[in-house]
């Protein structure tokens, strides 16, 4: 049953789950494959106008994701999840026919407001399917489709820019209309696809609905879990110190992350290669990336150590950016972004579980997970400036030093968050040792993950 059962659930929904990650992280960041392609210059806009086009996807893409993490229950992830793939799809398939710059943000804007509640949202939704100790895994499969996507973008850009003139239109348009169009579809498609809980899942029995419930019971998952909105279990998360350590990670994760996302293409670019062997060129670190991330994430689940391969794979990416800033040599500088980008894409679906395992009940959990993720994209708006506009190609020096500085900063957090975590597990464990069979019962309810018998997850 063991076996079957989570099978069937890796089968039937991780897969769906993957493919709306991947769609949602290609349709943001292609548009640095677009740049690479022509784009800037088509549209003639200025570095300072490209960083702009970025930043506002950012701004509704945050203020959407706390709410829209907290109608997911009531909407149903069924309906929203696909609601939201499609729409942004079209959004993104519309950023080809554009004629101007003001064209671009307006679609820009749209685009973060579409995608907003996406990940923060999807990583709630595996936690209604899977126990804490199965989650990283999951986490990170769905997660490491943004490297697929930024392996999978790199070959499909060199490939579209071939269209260049067909339809009048110019390379770059195309890569934005047939990656957009193929979500839109997609989206559709999961309407039809997508259960909405494991008591409503299709593919499983019966027998094998109960086994799942039972073993979310069992993890604690949904101990005192409320049935309806709770404006007190948003403010209880905000109270939580591991919330607010991870919080900071996220930031700096996520300065990181799109920085390397949106600018691979232009630092490859910068080394001496060609637009289109410069697209070519972003596959092998990005694939390497999925690999060390999958690699990290059974590893993570398997001995429970979320911590510890946040801290090694924050220190990969010091390792990375002192690689590029320390040498002028081009083939070291390449070589640099297989220690980085696996890094980066390593430390973003942990962080990921990491908030999500730590957090109970539901409404509580979900707010940790939108905060990190406000955090996250956050982080991104600092990254949309930094490579380009405020440290000029092709050295980015300031840039590599700041974002240097960031991935030893989330070594010092995720250790900060890993000490602080093992001290409440030390004492929680203390105070399972001296209460009675009847002060258990007696415990207040709606503690959550104060309670005594709610285990961090180290």
């Amino acid at each position: 049953m063991e076996k079957k059962v989570w099978r069937k659930i890796d089968t039937y929904v991780l897969p769906i789950v993957a493919m709306f990650y991947l769609l949602s992280f290609l349709d943001r960041t292609n548009v640095g494959n677009a740049r690479v392609a022509g784009l800037q210059t088509g549209l003639k806009m200025t570095n300072k106008q490209y960083s702009i086009a970025l930043t506002v996807t950012y701004v509704p893409y945050i203020v959407a994701e706390l709410p829209s993490n907290l109608m997911l229950k009531a909407v149903g992830p069924n309906l929203m999840l696909p609601t939201m793939l499609t729409l942004w799809g079209i959004v993104s398939t519309l950023q080809g026919i554009v004629k101007s710059y003001s064209g671009l943000v307006a679609c820009r804007f749209f685009l973060g407001l579409c995608e907003g509640g996406v990940f923060p949202g999807l990583v709630l939704y595996l936690s209604y399917f899977y126990p804490r100790y199965k989650m990283n895994l999951r986490v990170s499969t769905f997660f490491s489709s943004a490297s697929v996507s930024g392996a999978f973008s790199g070959i499909l850009a060199y490939a579209i820019i071939h269209m260049e003139g067909i339809g009048n239109r110019p390379g770059w348009a195309w890569i934005f209309i047939l990656e957009g169009l193929f979500t839109v579809l997609f989206g559709l498609s999961s309407y039809f696809t997508l259960p909405r809980s494991v008591d409503t899942a299709w593919f499983l029995t019966a027998e094998e609905k109960r086994y799942v419930n039972a073993k979310l019971l069992e993890d604690n998952a949904h101990t005192d879990e409320e049935e309806s909105f709770s404006w007190k279990e948003v403010l209880e998360a905000t109270k939580l110190p591991q919330v607010w350590f991870l919080a900071i990670a996220f930031f700096l994760d996520g300065v990181v992350l799109y920085s390397l996302a949106y600018f691979a293409p232009s630092i490859i670019q910068g080394l001496g290669y060609t637009a289109a062997k410069a697209q070519l060129m972003t596959v092998p670190p990005f694939a390497v990336g999925f690999v060390v991330a999958m690699i990290s994430a059974f590893i993570s689940d398997r001995y429970q150590c979320r911590g510890l391969i946040v801290i090694v794979s924050s220190l990969f990416c010091v390792i990375g950016f002192a690689m590029f800033l320390g040498s002028r040599s081009h083939h070291i500088q390449y070589g640099s972004l297989f220690f980085s980008i696996p890094g980066t894409y390593t430390t973003a679906p942990t962080l990921s579980a990491w908030s999500s395992n730590n957090a109970a009940p539901q409404t509580r959990r979900a707010t940790a997970i939108a905060i990190g993720f406000i955090m996250t994209n956050s982080g991104g708006i600092l990254a949309t400036w930094l490579l380009g506009s405020l440290s000029p190609a092709p050295e980015y020096t300031s840039a590599t030093i700041t974002l240097l500085v960031f991935s030893l900063f989330m070594a010092i957090f995720g250790a900060i968050n890993l000490g602080y975590l093992w001290s409440q597990n030390k004492k929680k464990a203390e105070n399972r040792r001296r209460t009675t069979v009847e002060q258990e019962k007696e415990e207040k309810s709606g503690l959550g993950d104060r309670s005594a018998w709610f285990v961090y997850n180290l």
